[in-house]
This record gives C-alpha cells, sequence and structure tokens, in this order.
C-alpha cells in the first residue's frame, strides 16, 4: 500500500449542501453549466473524449499516481484506511469516504445489487457516522470486510458506477459544456474527486465559479489554454489556502506538463511526476 500522504481524498461537506450539490450533479441541470453567467454549447471538436474507454483507463491511471502512488487504479479496490483527514475511512478506487457519505452510497448499491455480502452488516454503523470521524460500529471488522467484498466483481462495479455518477460523468458533461477537451475534462473530474462537488470556494464549483469570473470558456470564444492556466492557477492557490505545505504535483508537474506540451487530448506518450515519483503512459 503507497504511503498514505499521497492520497488527497475529497473534503467534507455538511451533510445539507453535500445532498444537494451531489444530486444537481447527477441531474447535470442549467446551474451546473453556468455559475453567475449564461449557459453556452460546448465546443464541438474531433477529438476523442475522456469518456472513450482508452481515454477514461488513462485518466484513472493518472488519478492514481496522484491518489495512490500507482497506476494500477484496479488494484485499489481493497484499499481502506484512516488517513486522519476528517473523513473518517478513505477506501477505494476514488477514495470514498464515511464521513462524507459516498462510501455508504457504494455500500447500500452493492447490497441492493448482491444482498448478503460482507459489508451489508455495516449499513447501520455507516449511516450513523455519516458526516462524523467516528469508527463506531466499523474498526478492524469493516477494514476485513472490506477487503474481503474487493474480490467480488459486483464490489467492483458498485465502485465503478458511484464513481461514474458522482464524479467521472458529471465532471466531463459540465467540461463539454466549457468547450475542454480531454485535459481540461481531467482536471475537472480530478477536481471534483480531490476537493468535492460542493459550492464552497475550495470545492470543484467554487473553484470553477472562480476562474468563470477572471476568464472566458472556450465554449464563450475565450482561448483554451488561458483557460486552464486560469484553471490551475485558481485551484492550487486553493490547495495552499487550506494547508500551506501542500503537494500540488498533481497539478504542476502532471496537469501544466500537458499543457505546456500542447497536448489537450491527453494522446500517450504521457510522462509526468506527483509527489516527486516519476511515471510514463507510452500508449
Amino acid at each position: 500500500m503507497p504511503p498514505t500522504a499521497a492520497r488527497r481524498p475529497k473534503l467534507p461537506l455538511p451533510a445539507a449542501v453535500a445532498l444537494a450539490v451531489v444530486l444537481a450533479l447527477a441531474g447535470g441541470g442549467p446551474a451546473l453549466v453556468a455559475v453567475g453567467r449564461t449557459a453556452h454549447a460546448s465546443q464541438a471538436t474531433s477529438a476523442t473524449g475522456l469518456d472513450d474507454p482508452r481515454k477514461k483507463d488513462i485518466a484513472m491511471r493518472l488519478l492514481s499516481s496522484a491518489e495512490n502512488s500507482s497506476l494500477d487504479w484496479r488494484a485499489q479496490f481493497a484499499y481502506i484506511e484512516d488517513i486522519k483527514d476528517s473523513c473518517g475511512y478513505t477506501g477505494g478506487i476514488i477514495g470514498f469516504c464515511s464521513g462524507t457519505g459516498d462510501m455508504l452510497g457504494v455500500v447500500e448499491l452493492y447490497t441492493r445489487r448482491s444482498p448478503g455480502n460482507p459489508l451489508a452488516p455495516f449499513l447501520p454503523a455507516l449511516r450513523k457516522v455519516k458526516g462524523s470521524t467516528s469508527h463506531a460500529g466499523l474498526g478492524p471488522p469493516f477494514e476485513e470486510a472490506w477487503r474481503r467484498a474487493a474480490r467480488d466483481p459486483e464490489f467492483q462495479q458498485a465502485q465503478e458506477d458511484e464513481r461514474d455518477r458522482l464524479y467521472f460523468d458529471p465532471a466531463v458533461r459540465i467540461a463539454k459544456s466549457d468547450g475542454l477537451r480531454a485535459l481540461g475534462q481531467f482536471a475537472y473530474f480530478d477536481a471534483i474527486v480531490m476537493h468535492g462537488p460542493g459550492v464552497g470556494a475550495g470545492s470543484f464549483r467554487g473553484l470553477r465559479a472562480t476562474t468563470l469570473a477572471r476568464v472566458r470558456t472556450p465554449a464563450e470564444g475565450g482561448d483554451e489554454r488561458t483557460y486552464l492556466r486560469t484553471f490551475f492557477d485558481v485551484r492550487t492557490q486553493a490547495m495552499r489556502a487550506k494547508h500551506p505545505h501542500h503537494d500540488t504535483s498533481r497539478v504542476d508537474t502532471e496537469q501544466r506538463v500537458f499543457l505546456d506540451e500542447g497536448n489537450l487530448d491527453l494522446e500517450p506518450p504521457l510522462r509526468w511526476r506527483t509527489h516527486g515519483d516519476a511515471y510514463r503512459i507510452e500508449e
């Protein structure tokens, strides 16, 4: 298992706000397409978007390099740990958290599809600890059950489906509405995973709103590179504001590298560094 410092899970949200935001994200309503301005149609491109299976796998490997210090994102189905970030347990391929409630969603989906699974007995405890850092009713038995369940294809699929519903699909949809190609779509996906889909200044929607106040999107006739540079600046500033010594390599020595190379379509070969470690994707 990689060093716990490498994983940067999303920030906790007040329950009422989190529910409202998640519902909005899942619906993809107009409020998501534009914050404080008129929505515009997405810029048409012939390039392959991040929702193409090949590009989606690349996105997951890029994300895993920052979250898990590994390109093997499928090995993270069994990951479960409390990294002392005020989010309770963090687990799985996207860093689902017991404190923010998305871990509960994964287990509920898994149980609907596969009743009697190893995690089903922990549903009452997961509901009680939502919104807190508590391990009450969980602990080592829950950790072992999570790792055991991770061998079940149904649990793996539940993780992937909740990743898509809450994070990947909304991020790609919003990025496309802003006229962003694969790199910008990944930038939004990485941000929504780390910062959460909230409405605060340090959340994904907050970061996007700050960027929109400074520069036009490509869909509005703005320059794509200028827009992404501004989004990266806004994001790293927010990261450092919360934790002055926060590692920003997932932006500065990963996403900015691709931008500086002009690789807006995230086409391999890709070479980058996160947390000081070098990675490459050749095809």
